[in-house]
């Protein structure tokens, strides 16, 4: 009878304990929020326990398990899904007990750690090479993209151990923001790491956002609610506007304030879908966005006046005429594909008006001879009232004579008085509307054109433009005036300063966040920002992240001379070199601010310290050191003539000097070769030498001092090494 006791007694023990672990893991208790508490409740408690108990922020030994309690709850709870499933039979699908999570500071399982484990690039898990960035892609590509979608950008490396622990959750992120348009980038630190430094990435993993050319960390526990919430996050405010009962008439008219059209969706969904706010932001330019919840009451009208079916998505495009929308579609999935079409097709109002140049060429693109010819039916007349039952015409007259050749617009002649004053022809007061048909023959401006006729909207007016419509058809040539169009004004201008408002607001948000939670090194390319502001204001000499003090950066020997001579040089610790840029003092200026924007890219690096050497007084201490460069200086000397002149001005030479290994890497400047005759060729170490230089400009002598700092990097420049640096007695301060 005993070991059935004993038995029972360590069952019991084990049921006391599970049910011990349950009652610490439950969500609802770790964020200490009821079972009917909302999600906007959640997401409140969640934000401020996060800080809280960061283990950035926090010190104390239980932090880093508390937060990842709190990041596995918010998770479960923030999805309805889990939410639903955890209050139906106390657990999800993905729960395991909290202990056996390690945040990425903590020991992990050797098992797992190593169980395919990518030793090299080629063997990743997930084809991270699908999404790899190169420096020349992240410049090119992801920046300009990002102005029309947010990129999620991984940091990772194939030596880290914490970048195999994220990679599930990465994957499973990726699928899910991919299809719904967000741009994917991968960076290997261990081949990009000019681009990681670029980014402001000191770490891995690290993970970041992408957009409108600003770069957002990523702060938070790697989970795929978290990712989508920081995504969601980096979308500006204001993109998609709630709409109700109240507010639909006021939102549907301002289609001729705005000059777009307008967009509704109908969804059951409280929260304005990811997809929406995506598609929100691509097509900003062009169209106006609302969003309509039919799941409360103050929407029922709406639904009611739109005959819209509450079990499926429906999306609505308005344009001239709020009463009836002016396509639609409606579908269960509603798919990237189908709404990128949709909004495609509908990005112009029937008759848009002519606010900017851009716009115009859009409408009324340059002739093409591998497209059919378009042609714009321009009206051009006035926003005062006397004139809006002509305009109201020429808009019923657009929508009855649809073609494809044709594209029907108007101007506001107080708006676009140059361009009414090419294209009118009559020059009586008042100030009369007018039809002109024309066609734009190239980029500068050159346009062939008619006018039509006086435009009143009567009867007599639609018909004389239906005949010049049909002889357009038959015979081109009829447009038989040409005129140099000037760039149209842009009427919106003004609203600049309300978006540099509401950009300022945001960027600064962004730099309040980046402080609370950012390291100092993640914080050195504001400061760089700073620093170089600083730099073009006043003229003065500094170069951000150089880790020099005020008096050191004056010169590599500046006064007391011995101090930072040896720790500048004799003194720098073993893997660190001194870049070195040699100028003089009329030449200062120049050369110092070309020299910034060329190595600003490597002032990320800890091992890299920057210096300059004016030749003008230490001239003596060049000539010494350079005895031992004589092999790299017969490069640039076809004769003792040539050599005696280029010994005598060493002006944007740039020396790489490791004081440790006692050896110096040498940068010539680049002879551009503006003489017709001179002929240039590159040397092993990446400038350029040329016969003629009397037409070298100062400030063209650094040009390729960036690809040179690569391959300095890269460990690929010759290097002359010196038994000894010049001494105290080469330097020349006194001079």
């Amino acid at each position: 009878m005993s070991l059935p006791f004993a038995v029972l007694v360590v069952l019991v023990a084990l049921l006391a304990g599970s049910l011990y672990a349950a009652a610490e893991a439950d969500p609802y208790k770790i964020l200490g929020v009821t079972r009917s508490a909302s999600q906007a409740e959640i997401k409140k408690v969640y934000k401020r326990l996060a800080k809280e108990w960061h283990p950035d922020k926090n010190k104390s030994p239980e932090a880093e398990d508390m937060f990842i309690k709190i990041t596995k709850s918010y998770e479960i709870l923030s999805s309805e899904e889990k939410r639903s499933t955890y209050d139906r039979y106390g657990q999800t699908d993905d729960t395991q007990p909290y202990g056996q999570y390690r945040h990425r500071h903590s020991h992990f399982d050797f098992d797992e750690a190593f169980f395919n484990f990518p030793f090299n690039k080629n063997s990743r898990d997930f084809a991270d090479g699908k999404y790899a960035l190169h420096f020349d892609q992240y410049v090119n590509n992801v920046v300009p993209g990002s102005f029309k979608r947010p990129y999620l950008v991984k940091i990772t490396s194939d030596w880290c151990f914490s970048c195999i622990h994220i990679e599930p959750v990465w994957k499973e992120v990726v699928q899910e923001m991919e299809t719904l348009g967000v741009g994917i980038g991968v960076v290997d630190v261990g081949y990009e790491r000019r681009l990681a430094n670029y980014l402001g990435a000191h770490r891995t993993p690290s993970i970041l956002g992408v957009i409108n050319g600003k770069v957002t960390f990523f702060h938070y526990a790697v989970a795929k609610e978290l990712l989508k919430q920081f995504v969601e996050d980096l979308l500006p405010q204001r993109l998609v506007e709630k709409v109700t009962d109240k507010n639909q008439l006021e939102f549907l008219n301002s289609w001729q304030e705005i000059n777009k059209p307008h967009v509704l969706l109908f969804d059951q969904v409280p929260a304005v879908p990811l997809l929406f706010k995506l598609t929100a932001f691509a097509y900003k330019d062009y169209l106006q966005f609302g969003y309509v919840d039919q799941g409360i009451s103050d929407t029922a009208d709406l639904l009611k006046q739109f005959n819209i079916n509450t079990y499926a998505p429906t999306m609505l495009v308005f344009k001239e005429n709020i009463d009836k929308p002016a396509d639609i579609i409606q579908a269960k999935g509603m798919k990237k594909q189908i709404i990128d079409e949709f909004m495609s097709n509908n990005k112009f109002l029937l008759v848009p008006r002519l606010v900017n140049q851009k716009l115009f060429d859009e409408l009324c693109p340059v002739k093409q001879f591998h497209r059919r010819r378009k042609y714009c039916v321009l009206l051009l007349t006035s926003d005062e009232e006397s004139f809006s039952p002509g305009n109201q015409a020429f808009l019923s007259f657009a929508s009855t004579n649809t073609r494809e050749v044709l594209r029907f617009a108007y101007v506001y002649q107080r708006h676009q008085q140059p361009l009414c004053d090419v294209l009118t022809q009559s020059k009586e007061t008042p100030w009369f509307s007018q039809v002109v048909i024309l066609e734009r023959r190239n980029a500068a401006g050159k346009t062939l054109y008619k006018p039509v006729t006086a435009w009143n909207g009567s009867e007599e007016d639609q018909q004389a433009l239906v005949d010049e419509l049909e002889r357009l058809h038959k015979d081109p040539s009829i447009l038989n005036y040409d005129a140099t169009l000037p760039e149209l004004n842009n009427e919106f201008a003004s609203m600049f300063i309300i978006r540099w408002v509401y950009s300022s607001y945001d960027y600064l948000t962004e730099v309040v966040d980046d402080i609370l939670h950012n390291n100092w090194r993640e914080m050195m390319p504001l400061v760089s920002l700073i620093f170089s502001a600083l730099f073009i204001l006043f003229g003065t000499v500094v170069i951000q992240a150089f880790r020099l003090n005020s008096r050191t950066t004056q010169s590599l020997f500046s006064n007391p001379c011995n101090i930072t001579y040896t720790s500048n040089l004799v003194r720098l610790r073993p893997g660190h070199m001194n870049v070195v840029l040699v100028l003089t003092h009329a030449s200062k200026n120049i050369l110092l601010s070309k020299f910034a924007k060329e190595v600003y890219s490597f002032t990320g690096s800890v091992t890299l310290h920057f210096s300059f050497l004016n030749m003008d007084k230490h001239s003596e201490w060049m000539h010494s050191l350079l005895e031992y460069a004589q092999e790299a200086l017969r490069h640039d000397a076809h004769d003792d003539h040539q050599a005696a002149n280029r010994r005598a001005d060493y002006t944007g030479y740039v020396m790489a000097l490791n004081g440790h290994k006692k050896y110096l890497c040498l940068f010539r400047p680049v002879y551009t070769g503006e003489d017709a005759d001179a002929k240039s060729s590159e040397d092993e170490s990446g400038s350029y030498r040329s016969r003629s230089v009397s037409t070298l400009q100062i400030h063209h002598k650094l040009d390729r001092l960036g690809l040179w700092m690569e391959r300095l990097m890269e460990g690929t420049l010759p290097r002359y090494y010196v038994p000894a640096w010049p001494g105290l007695d080469k330097i020349t301060p006194g001079k």
